[in-house]
């Protein structure tokens, strides 16, 4: 009895290889569940190591960790500079085509009617965005690189310009070419400073864009004086507007930098076209252009046929609009990035819309004064807006550009048909009721859109975004 209790109490003694052998194979499994969780879940069901390569696990790539961005400094706010001398020369000279249009009326196209004059500048706001559907992706697989050719192009441009005479010739150059120049210089400009900024993003952004506020106050006054109080006549016009722009060219050629490495994935991301965020906004920003260029391209006009303002001051007024406008875009940008740039960006658009339901009822100098600063104030936070808004949509913050210049190129649209329309209701019902109402009512529904936008986000309705 007592052999076969000892028998029963003592286990049987192994063989010590072979213990030796199984406590070998369990710390190497121990080791490989450590190294890699999912090896567990791959035994609970009944995988293998050896699986071949279509039966593992589909894991999702992560986009590239990389620093945080700096939101400051030397750097940065060289960058930041660089990019607002970018568009004073662009978007600055952009918005002068209302000094442009009352010129040409008078001048050299004066056989042609306000609607196919508007067609010039509606095609080079379009080409300025549109073309960032290659200066985007190519800023983010090149660098800044992308930006000297095209300084160089716009410059060419604005020197070509002195020399036209004919439609089609103007048409070329300020509608087409200076256009892709803007492009290939603006959407990069925008991409390398969020690159460098984050939390205080749309307040760089608003520093970017108030470039153009500044140009938009000294090309127009310097056009204005030289075309109607001088006789330097055209020609020697806009060639001294493009001396005056190399320095700014120069500045932002050495001072604009990426500050990430460059993208070597697809030159597009047709993704991003099935993001319903980004879908809303450029739907927004499409409607918003079809009416926020009105004031800009025919406010000169305006002031000329119905407020009987004389021609040198009503290129002034583009000046005072751009002034107003240059705190429409920095303060409305401080407070984006507390209270959000969706709904600082959609807030602007609302508030346009309203102000140019407004337009036919500024008959006096005072009154049109007025309305120019109230215009540039509430029109001030739409490009620097929308840009901080489409910059929340990648993942990859290495595919800002990208984003960028895929969403403006197709929203630029509505700048493109925008101007014609309105010029052809000045055309058939000889006024600027029609006008005011039809571009006031688009612009107001890009704002609700932008407001829909907020519904498919995290945040929500009320969310600060």
């Amino acid at each position: 009895m007592a052999n076969a209790a000892d028998s029963v109490a003592t286990p049987r003694a192994e063989n010590p290889v072979a213990e030796h052998q199984r406590d070998h194979d369990e710390a190497r499994d121990a080791r490989a569940v450590a190294n890699n969780p999912d090896v567990e879940q791959q035994k609970k069901d009944g995988q293998s190591e050896s699986q071949s390569p279509s039966q593992t696990l589909d894991i999702q790539e992560e986009p590239p960790a990389f620093e945080d961005a700096p939101d400051g400094g030397v750097k940065a706010w060289l960058v930041a500079a660089g990019g607002s001398a970018i568009f004073f020369c662009c978007l600055g000279f952009a918005n002068s085509f209302g000094t442009f249009e009352q010129y040409y009326l008078t001048h050299q196209l004066q056989q042609r009617s306000p609607d196919a004059i508007a067609w010039i500048g509606s095609l080079s706001v379009y080409m300025q965005f549109a073309s960032g559907m290659l200066g985007g992706p190519l800023f983010d697989r090149f660098g800044a690189a992308v930006i000297r050719p095209a300084a160089i192009l716009h410059l060419l441009c604005v020197m070509l310009l002195s020399l036209c005479d004919k439609y089609w010739q103007i048409m070329l150059v300020q509608g087409v070419l200076m256009g892709i120049a803007m492009g290939c210089l603006q959407i990069p400009a925008i991409a390398a400073v969020s690159q460098h900024f984050d939390k205080k993003r749309a307040a760089a952004l608003g520093v970017v864009v108030s470039g153009s506020s500044v140009g938009g106050i000294v090309i127009p006054i310097a056009l204005s004086r030289m075309l109607n109080g001088s006789n330097l006549g055209f020609g020697w016009s806009v060639r001294i507007t493009g001396f005056l722009m190399m320095p700014f060219m120069l500045f932002s050629c050495i001072v604009v930098k990426a500050r990430l490495p460059p993208r070597a994935t697809n030159f597009w991301i047709p993704a991003a076209y099935k993001d319903t965020k980004f879908l809303l906004l450029i739907a927004s920003l499409f409607f918003v252009f079809i009416g926020m260029f009105t004031p800009l391209f025919f406010i000169p006009t305006y002031a000329v046929e119905r407020g009987h303002m004389n021609a040198t001051l009503a290129g002034y007024l583009l000046a005072i609009l751009n002034a107003a406008s240059t705190f429409g875009r920095v303060i409305p940008g401080i407070l984006a990035d507390k209270y959000g740039r969706l709904n600082l960006y959609a807030l602007g658009a609302i508030s346009t819309g309203v102000i140019i339901f407004c337009m036919n009822s500024a008959v006096s100098n005072a009154a049109l004064i007025v309305y120019s600063v109230a215009f540039g104030f509430g029109s001030g936070t739409i490009i620097s807006g929308a840009s901080a808004a489409f910059s929340v949509c990648p993942k990859n913050q290495q595919d800002i550009g990208t984003y960028m210049g895929m969403g403006l190129a197709i929203s630029a649209l509505g700048g493109l048909i925008g101007p014609p329309i309105n010029g052809a209701f000045i055309d058939k019902f000889g006024g600027f009721f029609e006008v005011s109402m039809f571009s006031g009512a688009v612009c107001l529904l890009g704002g609700f859109i932008a407001l829909a936008t907020k519904l498919v986000t995290p945040e929500g309705i009320t969310g600060k975004i």
